[in-house]
């Protein structure tokens, strides 16, 4: 007899939280990065929680994280901006939870780190980290167990 699974069970019994993710992809030109910024605050009074910018002389890719995600891409699939969306996970950091703490936990589960940025500081001062890997869900887990604190969307609206 063969058990099916749910997508919310896992190894270890716990799904961790994530956050949804933007990727943009925006013509390298002077002011594309305001307008877009400001599209989302003046229509939908959207706050950006983490964001990190990679360019080259024809293109610039945004990485996101707002705090009124399905407001946000409703406002970028209006506006035609060619986006992708992703979930990651969001991670506080602390003196007993440091990024190379991190790094350790998810090396020795053999887990690569697609990318990381760190979002704005959070109202209690404790810094976090975005975080992408190649397997969220256990890295979720693992994070977990080794005492660090994740976010999820709802902990982004500040």
């Amino acid at each position: 007899m063969s058990m099916s699974r749910t997508p919310q069970d896992t190894e270890l019994g716990y799904a961790p939280p994530m956050v949804r993710h933007f990727s943009v992809f925006l013509d390298n030109r002077v002011g594309k990065l305001r307008e877009l910024l400001g599209n989302m605050s003046d229509e939908g009074g959207i706050s950006v929680r983490a964001i990190s910018i990679m360019d080259s002389s024809d293109y610039a890719v945004i990485r996101l994280v707002v705090d009124k995600p399905a407001t946000a891409s409703a406002i970028m699939e209006r506006q035609g901006v060619a986006v992708c969306q992703t979930d990651v996970l969001v991670a506080e950091l602390s003196t007993d939870h440091e990024l190379h703490h991190l790094c350790k936990f998810l090396l020795a589960a053999e887990l690569n780190i697609r990318f990381a940025y760190p979002t704005m500081p959070r109202p209690d001062g404790h810094p976090t980290v975005v975080l992408s890997t190649d397997d969220n869900t256990l890295a979720g887990q693992i994070l977990r167990r080794k005492g660090f604190r994740l976010f999820g969307e709802a902990d982004l609206e500040f």
